[in-house]
């Protein structure tokens, strides 16, 4: 891990009055962007040449004579021929003269090798760089061992596909779509042979991910993605707040969904296996006598990074779960970071986070609130890493 006095240093040379939010253009860019500048602040966003027209074209911010946006939310966008380029020298030194605060997303860490992330990205990062590789499933201290420390509750793993004993979903990369899921579901043994060789034939998945796949109960039940924050600055109010909930548009998974049984059973073979990529996020709440538990997760979350990964969580993460028949939450994935959902409560907040702070309330301005007040009392070294 890159040593944290050389962060500080860098952080020294910064006008903090004149601090700027950068962060990946891709994911929920838009979120970040959009509540950095509700909060005042102007807004980077480092493109991919060939998909940078959201970011400099359509969502691209106008001032007025004043300073304050009328439209749009992207101040500046920094084409790269590609984004693994920004762990370069003397890109990492422009993003220090501008006074840029890093956001890292899913995006940063898909594309840019986590080892250069740790170790070379010398540029203040607002939340948990340690945790970020807690992300990678099969890593020896991978998010579902720090859940298992924790005494959290996930899906039970099957470690044979000999003994798949009711449905399960295969997690496992996709092939071509390297970025994506090349997920499945079995309820037998000759069902999880049968399909992986569907799969295989199709160019979805590899030999190689699927003897290191992780095999898992299914959970039915509907999925929340808990949004929460934790403030290491709060002091008056408590530290963890729940900002918003959604839940996921999957494809093709959702136009299966939409077919009638008889319809579904009439499918191709090319058709019938359904892909996991996600492709939209929506929305929800949760009935109210469900919300005290998932503040317990988070609670417990919080705690055992902080115990297993100094500092521990700092700002957005994201606790994705299954509710079962018995109102038992699993969580299924952990985002130590802003998570992939957000976007849907850019703007217009989301009904916890506006309720806890009377105003509209995204994941995005939350951060940009963390940051705001962090300038304004000298702490910004207890938010970056």
């Amino acid at each position: 891990m890159i040593d944290r006095e050389k962060i500080l240093t860098a952080l020294e040379g910064y006008d903090l009055s004149k601090a700027k939010v950068g962060m990946v253009a891709s994911h929920s860019a838009l979120d970040v962007c959009d509540g950095a500048v509700e909060e005042g602040f102007r807004t980077i966003g480092i493109c991919q040449r060939g998909r940078e027209k959201t970011y400099t074209k359509y969502f691209k911010c106008q001032r007025d004579a004043a300073g304050s946006a009328v439209r749009g939310a992207v101040d500046e966008c920094w084409v790269l021929g590609k984004f693994k380029e920004m762990i370069g020298e003397d890109f990492q030194e422009r993003l220090r003269k501008e006074n840029v605060l890093f956001v890292p997303n899913r995006s940063f860490t898909s594309y840019i090798p986590l080892r250069d992330i740790e170790e070379d990205f010398a540029v203040p990062m607002v939340g948990s760089r340690d945790l970020l590789r807690s992300e990678e499933r099969g890593e020896e201290r991978d998010y579902y061992w720090l859940l298992e420390k924790a005494g959290m509750p996930f899906p039970r793993r099957i470690e044979d596909p000999k003994e798949i004993d009711g449905l399960v979903i295969v997690k496992l990369h996709h092939k071509v779509k390297k970025l994506e899921r090349g997920f499945f579901t079995a309820a037998s043994h000759d069902e999880y042979v049968k399909k992986s060789k569907a799969l295989l034939s199709a160019d979805v998945i590899t030999e190689e991910d699927l003897k290191t796949a992780r095999i898992e109960e299914y959970v039915i039940g509907p999925v929340f993605n808990l949004d929460f924050f934790y403030s290491p600055l709060e002091t008056a109010m408590d530290r963890i707040e729940l900002i918003g909930v959604d839940w996921r548009f999957e494809s093709s998974l959702d136009g299966h969904v939409r077919l009638p049984a008889p319809q579904q059973m009439t499918l191709m073979e090319k058709q019938a296996t359904p892909e996991y990529t996600v492709c939209g996020h929506n929305s929800a709440t949760m009935r109210e006598s469900l919300i005290e538990g998932a503040f317990d997760l988070a609670e417990k979350y919080v705690k055992a990074t902080q115990e297993h990964y100094d500092p521990g969580i700092i700002g957005p993460f994201c606790l994705q779960t299954c509710v079962d028949k018995d109102l038992r939450f699993h969580i299924y994935d952990v985002a130590p970071r802003v998570g992939g959902g957000t976007n849907v409560h850019m703007s217009v907040g989301h009904p916890y986070g506006n309720t806890v702070w009377r105003t509209n309330m995204s994941t995005g301005r939350r951060l940009a609130m963390e940051i705001r007040r962090a300038i304004e009392t000298a702490q910004v070294d207890r938010i970056v890493t």
